[in-house]
């Protein structure tokens, strides 16, 4: 079993920068992949970022690539992730989510572990 817990959404105009957190707890010996994906309401999951190691080749969404940046850092467990120029049509609530060791996917069907969600919401 492996428990995320989100931190650092909320309220910004549009332009700014956000940074979200997930920390990991539970199976943490394994390098599990991590991921990020949003849901905004009405609209099916969307896969934000993937990365499987710390200093990884990261996945991006075409919908965020080149504005936000998926980090971690395994010695404490945490993914991050950095949203810069927010846009209105970012407001959603984002997820992190574990997937199995090695994974770089956008399917959400291949993560095994979910966080309980975050709310940003980005207003003009």
């Amino acid at each position: 079993q492996v428990d995320l817990v989100e931190s650092g959404g909320g309220m910004v105009q549009a332009g700014d920068s956000l940074s979200l957190s997930c920390a990991a707890s539970g199976r943490t010996g394994e390098r599990f992949s991590m991921g990020w994906f949003r849901q905004a309401p009405g609209k099916a999951r969307e896969f934000v970022a993937n990365i499987i190691r710390s200093g990884g080749t990261p996945l991006y969404g075409k919908a965020v690539k080149g504005r936000f940046t998926i980090s971690r850092d395994d010695a404490v467990n945490t993914v991050y992730l950095r949203m810069n120029s927010l846009k209105v049509e970012d407001t959603a609530v984002y997820y992190c989510a574990a997937a199995k060791p090695g994974v770089i996917s956008d399917d959400p069907a291949l993560y095994d572990y979910w966080a309980q969600g975050t709310q940003v919401t980005v207003s003009s």
